[in-house]
């Protein structure tokens, strides 16, 4: 293996004459501007960075579109990347100002630049273990803003806002690395001539930006001898030892080295999916395919499949998604992958499907609707061992127990298919029940409390794009409970931006009761809020959140139960 070294700029140029190409096994570009926020920061202050591995080959290999604009290669032969997309990607595209293609949709990352940044590092990355599970909506934050000012003076680097962008010394890398001069940079920060005392520090600063297009990587080069192959699992063992990609990531990798091509197919029935609502991962659907051609969901034996058999698998598991996607919308009123606690249920309604010929009764569909909201509001493949769930499951329906053995498996792991107040306490507005909550009062005709829409995920514009609502202030609770008390979903609605910004930190007495004094409580009934007054003071917002919890379980198990 050959070694070598090429300073950011050049790798940057390389991507964009396309002289660096990726190839199929390759992920999609995943990193948040977060994290391309914190590489700039490694590199601003000479931190390590890796190394690049790459395989230079005559031989010609499927290849997949970085998430960056790319020329033609000139060249017959290729640089194919292995390790290190998330980070030249990033790179090339805040050097060079390219918005990056995420699923299909064009953004910038935006990362500005503080001047006046500490001399020494004051904060510490955040690491965030979550994988960050789409919210079904969000909330506006609470911080004030002499609080968020101290800790952004504090920041070398931030994602950017045109909040932030308007503070002078707030400057846009992009703009940095595209500008010819400091003069312009300099002028926008306010620096008024030569005698002003930050010129020498900003310029400083500026120059040791610039500087990060200087950073060496260094470069590991697969030799050409290898076979496509070997140099996969070169790539899923780099990978694998490195706890970099997950399971799916690796499988697919290894199924597109059996299967050339295959990624264009899987991506095609992804967008098709995602006009539909249902935008899941390409790893959902490399599972279901596991779980078709194997009848199980782990992804170990995916190296063993033959060619024949990964095509059938896929085959048969395109249908059942289509099937449970159909099922999800019509059926049950799921109309968007982010009312899923899980997208295994996808997988399991696939099979599903697919065992009853795509037919069932009456009672049959009942129950199955029955099994799903439960499920999906518990969170059965949202705790501990999620593949174990999802293999139990297949099982149940490959012994011909149908519906009445999910239900079974449902029972063992939950004790229960109904839902009791407890099983409320102390869930967010990432819990299944949170979910299933908003399908409830949907189908109650919900509206928001000032613009009398119904309450639906589709809305557009900031006035009407629903968020949820602390019917008990987060501002105005502050400091008398502690934050998962404020937070629990019993003192959580569904209503508009708009809406949501005039009651700002109003007590509920302040805004409810007028509300109520002009048309009545139904639009309160529709979301299970307790319209008591007695029940609206602060002092009694525990029991509160208990009947309120009453009534939502009363609700959420007639919803299980009706047709």
């Amino acid at each position: 293996m050959a070694k070598s070294q090429a300073k950011v700029s050049e790798l940057v140029g390389m991507i964009e004459r396309g002289e660096i190409r990726l190839p199929e096994m390759q992920r999609r570009y995943v990193w948040r501007a977060s994290r391309v926020r914190d590489l700039l920061d490694s590199l601003y202050r000479g931190y390590p960075s890796g190394a690049i591995l790459l395989w230079e080959t005559d031989m010609a290999v499927p290849e997949r579109d970085f998430s960056v604009a790319q020329n033609a290669s000139p060249y017959a032969t290729n640089k194919l990347l292995l390790d290190g997309q998330q980070r030249l990607t990033s790179l090339s595209s805040v050097i060079r100002g390219e918005p990056v293609s995420v699923r299909g949709r064009k953004r910038p990352i935006d990362i500005l630049f503080n001047l006046e940044h500490p001399d020494t590092l004051m904060l510490v990355t955040e690491v965030n273990e979550d994988d960050g599970d789409e919210d079904l909506m969000h909330d506006e934050a609470d911080a004030g803003d002499d609080e968020i000012q101290k800790r952004l003076d504090k920041m070398t680097f931030v994602v950017g806002s045109k909040k932030i962008a308007s503070l002078p010394h707030w400057v846009s890398v992009t703009e940095v690395f595209q500008s010819s001069s400091e003069t312009d940079i300099l002028k926008q920060a306010g620096v008024t001539g030569f005698d002003d005392p930050r010129l020498e520090k900003y310029q400083s600063r500026l120059r040791q930006l610039k500087s990060i297009a200087d950073y060496e990587y260094r470069l590991d080069i697969l030799e050409r001898s290898l076979s496509y192959e070997e140099v996969t699992e070169i790539f899923v063992r780099v990978n694998s030892l490195g706890a970099k990609l997950r399971g799916s990531d690796l499988a697919l990798a290894q199924i597109t080295a059996k299967w050339r091509d295959s990624l264009k197919i899987f991506e095609k029935f992804q967008k098709e999916c995602t006009d539909r609502g249902f935008d899941a991962e390409l790893g959902t659907f490399v599972r279901a395919l596991v779980c078709f051609a194997t009848g199980q969901s782990r992804f170990l034996t995916v190296n063993t499949l033959s060619l024949d058999r990964l095509q059938d698998g896929w085959d048969r598991a395109k249908p059942g998604l289509e099937y449970a996607i159909n099922f999800l919308k019509s059926n049950i009123g799921v109309d968007s992958s982010v009312l899923l606690s899980s997208p295994y249920f996808m997988i399991l309604l696939a099979v599903f499907g697919e065992q009853c010929d795509y037919e069932m009764g009456a009672e049959t569909e009942k129950e199955l609707r029955r099994w799903f909201l439960s499920a999906n509001a518990k969170g059965r493949y949202s705790r501990g061992s999620s593949e174990s769930m999802l293999d139990q499951d297949l099982g149940a329906l490959r012994r011909g127990q149908g519906v009445s053995g999910l239900i079974d498996n449902l029972k063992q792991q939950f004790g229960r298919v109904d839902i009791e107040p407890d099983d409320l306490v102390g869930r967010s507005q990432r819990s299944g029940y949170f979910k299933t909550m908003f399908l409830a009062f949907r189908q109650d005709g919900a509206k928001d409390w000032n613009s009398r829409l119904a309450i639906d995920l589709q809305h557009s514009g900031a006035q009407h794009k629903l968020q949820f609502h602390h019917i008990f202030p987060q501002g105005y609770l502050k400091g008398a409970y502690e934050a998962k008390q404020v937070n629990d979903i019993a003192n959580l609605a569904f209503i508009g931006g708009k809406t949501n910004r005039k009651i700002s930190d109003k007590a509920p007495t302040d805004y409810m009761l007028p509300l109520i004094e002009a048309h009545g409580t139904q639009m309160f009934d529709a979301q299970c809020v307790p319209t008591v007054k007695n029940l609206l003071e602060k002092d009694q917002y525990l029991d509160f959140l208990a009947e309120r919890r009453r009534m939502i379980t009363e609700r959420l198990n007639s919803f299980l139960n009706s047709e």
